[in-house]
């Protein structure tokens, strides 16, 4: 059901910023991944772990013909003992180095632990994406920022999956006419029809 919601959110959001923002947003970070190919490392605020985001990066992945958008979810109370994929602590952040891309997505503000490690991957040469709020310090050490401000209608969460939408989709050609609309509900179908991810 969530390619049926992405459609209808653009449907419904036409004409707005969002959409436009969203899709640039999304372009972004496709073109940073596919260009530099070093990886990409998801991370939340401590109160906020954006898994159901790395779920959706994993499955545009797969549709896209994308592998680099799937991303390696770090975590702040990442435990070794846990499964491989989200084992992931902040010390991965500290590691990352040029040609890796950083996507840093928070309701909240970041605490000063996490800005610092973000700093220094931004200063190691790795490109930094933030999905926030737009306030605090996480915007200014951002390459890229979208602020999603607090709003009944449009929240973090339903931003995300149009980004998440957007990062896959543009590495398709875009279809022309009649046979855009043809392929765009061909693309849904398959999804609906495609076996769910089951890593995260």
């Amino acid at each position: 059901m969530d390619a049926v919601r992405v459609a209808l959110l653009r449907e419904v959001l036409a004409g707005t910023e969002w959409l436009g923002a969203t899709r640039r947003f999304g372009g972004t970070l496709r073109g940073s991944v596919v260009s530099y190919g070093g990886g990409l490392l998801l991370v939340g605020s401590e109160a906020y772990e954006p898994w159901h985001l790395a779920a959706h990066l994993v499955d545009e992945a797969a549709w896209s013909g994308t592998p680099e958008l799937s991303p390696t979810l770090v975590r702040h109370g990442a435990r070794e003992s846990g499964p491989a994929h989200l084992a992931v602590g902040l010390g991965r952040i500290e590691a990352a180095r040029r040609g890796e891309t950083l996507l840093v997505v928070a309701s909240d503000a970041p605490g000063a632990a996490l800005l610092e490690r973000v700093h220094d991957a931004r200063r190691a040469g790795a490109t930094v994406l933030a999905l926030s709020r737009g306030e605090g310090e996480l915007p200014a050490l951002a390459h890229e920022s979208l602020a999603v401000p607090p709003d009944p209608e449009l929240d973090l969460d339903t931003v995300q999956h149009l980004v998440s939408a957007a990062a896959g989709e543009n590495a398709l050609p875009a279809p022309r006419g009649r046979h855009r609309f043809r392929d765009r509900l061909s693309r849904v179908a398959d999804r609906l029809t495609a076996p769910p991810s089951y890593r995260w």
